[in-house]
C-alpha cells in the first residue's frame, strides 16, 4: 500500500483543461455555437420560468415539476459553458484540483437530478390520468417539495463516492485533461494506479439510477396506456395522449445523447475520435436545456395559450392609451356641441361594453 505522504505528493494542485483535443486552432470559432447555445438555453428556460410564475393557470403540479427541470437545465449549462468559453476565448485552462472535483460533483449530481425529475414528471402524468379526481389531493405542494428534495439528495449521495474515489488516486503522469470540463473518465485516466473501482462504481451508479428511473417511467406509461385505452371517447384518448407528448419528446432528447456519451469513452480510445467524444459530452449536457423550453412551449397547450395571452395582452396594452385618448376627445367634443337639456352622446367604449 502506498504511504499517505506519497499520495499527497502525487495529487496535483491544479488541472489543465485543454479544451477540445485536435481542434485547438479552431477554439475561437467553436466558441460561437457554444455561446449561442448557452444564450438560447438561458433565454428559453428563464422565459419559461417567468411564464409559469406570473400565470396562475400554470400553478399546478405538472408545471412545478417543469420548473424543477428548467432550473436544473439552467444550473447544468452554467456549470459547463462559462468554463469552456474561458478556455476558448482567454486560454484560461488552469483550474484548482479541488475546484475540478467540485465541478465534477455538480455536473454528475445535476445529470442524475435530470433523470430523477423526468421520472417524477412521468409519475405526475400517471396520477393525473389514472386518478384525475384525486390529483390535487395526492400531489400537494408539500409532496412536490419533498419528492424534489429527495431526488436531489439521492443524486448527491450517489455522486459523492465518485468524487472521493477520484480524489484518492495518485496522478503521476500528467495533469492535462483533454476536455472542456472536469469529466470523470478523462480525469481518472491520468492516474498511475488501477481505476477499475472508479469505472465499475461509475457504471453501477449509471445503471442503478438510470435503470430505476427508466423502470418507473415505463411502469407509469404502461398504466397510462391501460387507462387511456379504456376510455370510450376518441377525443378523450387524444387529449390524454397529448398531455404526455412533451414529456416523451424530452425523454428522447435527454436519454439518447446521455447513452451515447456514457458508452463512447468506454468502448476504446482508438474506435472513437477524441474530439468527437468531447463534443458529444457537451451536446449531451446542453441539448436538453435548449430543446426542453421549445418542446414544452410547442407541445403543451396551456403554455402555448398562456404565452399568446401575455403577448396579446402586452400588444393590447400598448394600444389602449391611443384608444382612450380618442374616446376622451370624442366625449369632450360631444359635451361642447350638446345643447342644454339635450341628452349627451354615449361614448364609443361604453357602446362597445353594452
Amino acid at each position: 500500500m502506498m504511504p499517505v505522504a506519497n499520495l499527497t505528493e502525487m495529487t496535483p494542485s491544479t488541472i489543465i483543461l485543454n479544451g477540445i483535443p485536435g481542434l485547438e486552432e479552431a477554439h475561437l470559432w467553436i466558441s460561437i455555437p457554444f455561446c449561442s447555445m448557452y444564450l438560447i438555453a438561458m433565454l428559453g428556460n428563464c422565459s419559461l420560468l417567468y411564464l409559469i410564475w406570473i400565470e396562475e393557470s400554470l400553478h399546478k403540479p405538472m408545471y412545478y415539476f417543469l420548473c424543477m427541470l428548467t432550473l436544473n437545465d439552467i444550473a447544468m449549462g452554467t456549470c459547463v459553458v462559462p468554463q469552456a468559453l474561458c478556455i476558448f476565448w482567454f486560454k484560461l485552462k488552469e483550474i484548482d484540483f479541488n475546484a475540478c472535483l467540485t465541478q465534477m460533483f455538480f455536473i454528475y449530481t445535476l445529470t442524475a437530478m435530470e433523470s430523477g425529475v423526468l421520472m417524477l414528471m412521468a409519475l405526475d402524468r400517471y396520477v393525473a390520468i389514472c386518478y384525475p379526481l384525486r390529483y390535487a389531493t395526492i400531489l400537494t405542494n408539500s409532496v412536490i417539495t419533498t419528492t424534489g428534495l429527495v431526488t436531489f439528495f439521492r443524486s448527491a449521495i450517489v455522486v459523492i463516492p465518485v468524487v472521493f474515489l477520484a480524489r484518492r488516486l495518485p496522478y503521476c503522469h500528467t495533469n492535462v485533461v483533454p476536455h472542456t470540463y472536469c469529466d470523470h473518465m478523462s480525469l481518472v485516466k491520468l492516474a498511475c494506479a488501477s481505476i477499475k473501482t472508479d469505472t465499475v462504481y461509475g457504471l453501477i451508479v449509471t445503471l442503478v439510477i438510470g435503470g430505476l428511473d427508466i423502470f418507473c417511467i415505463c411502469f407509469s406509461y404502461v398504466m397510462i396506456l391501460r387507462a387511456v385505452l379504456g376510455l370510450s371517447s376518441n377525443e378523450a384518448r387524444s387529449k390524454a395522449f397529448g398531455t404526455c407528448t412533451a414529456h416523451v419528446c424530452t425523454m428522447i432528447t435527454t436519454y439518447t445523447p446521455a447513452f451515447i456519451s456514457i458508452i463512447t469513452p468506454r468502448i476504446g480510445d482508438y474506435r472513437v475520435i477524441p474530439y468527437i467524444q468531447v463534443l458529444m459530452a457537451n451536446v449531451y449536457l446542453l441539448l436538453p436545456a435548449i430543446l426542453n423550453p421549445v418542446i414544452f412551449g410547442v407541445k403543451t397547450k396551456q403554455i402555448r395559450e398562456s404565452f399568446l395571452k401575455i403577448f396579446i395582452r402586452g400588444k393590447a396594452g400598448s394600444e389602449i392609451p391611443q384608444d382612450r385618448i380618442k374616446s376622451n376627445k370624442a366625449c369632450t367634443e360631444g359635451e361642447k356641441t350638446t345643447k342644454p337639456g339635450a341628452r349627451r352622446p354615449v361614448p364609443h367604449t361604453l357602446m362597445a361594453m353594452l
